[in-house]
């Protein structure tokens, strides 16, 4: 498996701090399944209606990871999770885009878990990667088009430099439907319990490999 570390500084200002590693290897991107495609859009429709009435802080896990970002220095009310993001849209009214199965699977567990996620094509990763925060050297081109400065950012970084982030991540790594070999980070809570941690991860290891096929391979990295 790809190598993967976490800073010393990010140690330092969150000693729980875990991230999984999910590799996954000849695989077949395509159209989300129509049976999971429904479970989705269920899961959408509840977040949404609950989203609406609770309001974003009152889930857990958006409300943890905000609270990580302050511990990082970043200001989450400027910087989102990807997963509060997810939650806002919601909160909104708008459904999520279908882009294809290995994307909207990442965003299905991303609502369900209230954490962020990153999925990534693993062959065009330069590894080994380091979880650490930006630099003044680290930027790059994210999904949405737009110039990313990640200076003081919570960030993925390959020999190449960063390449994603719990906010956005980069088109360099993205996956299309062309993607054979991906990676995908997990940023879990670090109130969730190692065993815990584990199981949801072969869970989704499971889960991916059972929609994609190929094979597949985790690794929880904690402190």
């Amino acid at each position: 498996m790809l190598a993967v570390q976490i800073s010393d500084e990010i140690h330092a200002n969150v000693p729980d701090f875990q991230i999984g590693i999910l590799a996954y290897y000849d695989i077949v991107v395509a159209e989300f399944p129509q049976m999971l495609s429904g479970r989705y859009n269920y899961l959408q429709e509840e977040r949404s209606i609950s989203v609406q009435e609770k309001g974003v802080a009152a889930f857990e896990g958006i409300a943890e990871w905000r609270n990580i970002f302050k511990k990082l220095g970043m200001d989450p009310s400027r910087y989102r999770p990807s997963s509060e993001a997810l939650y806002r849209r919601l909160k909104k009214g708008d459904k999520l885009p279908d882009i294809h199965s290995a994307a909207d699977l990442n965003n299905y567990w991303s609502i369900k878990y209230e954490i962020p996620l990153g999925i990534y094509d693993l062959d065009n990763i330069d590894g080994p990667v380091e979880i650490r925060i930006g630099t003044k050297q680290d930027a790059f081109e994210g999904l949405n088009g737009r110039p990313m400065n990640m200076e003081g950012k919570l960030l993925s970084a390959d020999t190449r430099g960063a390449f994603g982030s719990p906010i956005v991540d980069s088109k360099r790594t993205m996956t299309t439907k062309n993607t054979r070999n991906a990676l995908q980070l997990v940023y879990f809570r670090p109130s969730t319990q190692k065993e815990d941690a584990e199981t949801m991860l072969a869970e989704m290891c499971d889960g991916f490999i059972h929609i994609h096929g190929g094979s597949g391979e985790t690794k929880l990295i904690a402190n």
